[in-house]
């Protein structure tokens, strides 16, 4: 036997009350464990146990939905949407932010066009989103009141609360391909939902800080 070439032996073990039937590869000096197979693994009762461990699929569509359902709120480590909008000085929403090519509001509508676009193409063959980036977001020179500001927090969470009535509709297929899209699902476009909203929430927190520290 050259240091190139390989060998397999019989190995047989008994350790704690286990038999252990394996095979050793010996290739350049080295020796490899193949094809082990043990009497715990084979056990009957304990196969048994391993399979009704495996959660029933109903029960893995439920947790899916409210793990999606969990995002869309708020949860784990994002901040929520009231939170953020609630802290948020509306008086202060067209505020403009030195390096910043937006206000607050500017920031908070892009974020109800988003989601409105979104929850459209998920449920409506007929949708034509609108042109990227202009389309998703106010004219530059289009300012933002605390009425406005307002305006933006009703009508965004009213679509918030159709994507997650969707996602948490037992008989929307949340991984079926969307009809109408490129190969799109509705979990797809739940979780890109609560991603980007994530984000903007983030920035909107950030811009709040700012504003309220520096002198009006």
């Amino acid at each position: 036997m050259t240091l190139h070439s390989a060998s397999t032996v019989p190995y047989k073990r008994q350790s704690h009350g286990i038999k252990m039937d394996a095979e050793i590869v010996s290739y350049g000096g080295i020796f490899w464990f193949v094809s082990v197979r043990s009497q715990y693994e084979m056990d009957p009762v304990r196969l048994k146990r391993r399979d009704t461990a495996i959660m029933p699929k109903n029960d893995q569509d439920d947790s899916v939905r409210k793990h999606v359902l969990y995002l869309l709120r708020g949860g784990s480590a994002h901040m929520s949407f009231d939170d953020v909008v609630n802290s948020f000085p509306a008086d202060l929403c067209n505020r403009q932010v030195e390096g910043l090519p937006y206000t607050a509001w500017q920031v908070l509508e892009h974020m109800r066009l988003a989601q409105w676009d979104i929850l459209e193409f998920s449920r409506d063959a007929n949708h034509v989103s609108a042109e990227f980036p202009k389309g998703y977001w106010p004219r530059p020179d289009e300012l933002g009141t605390p009425v406005l500001w307002q305006k933006t927090i009703d009508e965004f969470r009213k679509d918030q609360q159709q994507m997650e009535a969707l996602v948490e509709d037992p008989s929307t297929d949340l991984y079926a391909r969307i009809p109408h899209g490129d190969g799109q699902t509705i979990l797809r476009e739940a979780l890109l939902t609560a991603d980007h909203n994530a984000y903007h929430l983030g920035v909107l927190a950030v811009m709040g800080r700012i504003v309220k520290a520096v002198p009006k």
